[in-house]
């Protein structure tokens, strides 16, 4: 699969069922050496209303992902 295609899949968590963005608005961590996805920062949206905060971002270990669909991207993670 191309990274292209990953763009616009929404990113869903298997263990509470909560949607927790579009990979699209998140940034990829890579490997430099072995050109591997580490993980991928997800904005937090739960404290939209704070316009003059830093925006705090939810990291996924690229080893939480389970399964990747045509629309969207299921990983398991327990967070907060």
């Amino acid at each position: 699969m191309r990274l292209s295609e990953l763009g616009g899949k929404e990113i869903v968590n298997l263990s509470d069922g909560g949607r927790l963005g579009i990979l699209a608005e998140s940034d990829l961590l890579i490997d430099e050496r072995s050109g591997k996805i580490k993980s991928a920062l997800v904005p937090d949206f739960k404290n939209q209303f704070s316009l003059f905060q830093d925006k705090s971002m939810i990291e996924i270990p690229w080893e939480c992902v389970r399964k990747i669909g045509s629309d969207m991207i299921i990983i398991e993670l327990d967070h907060e």
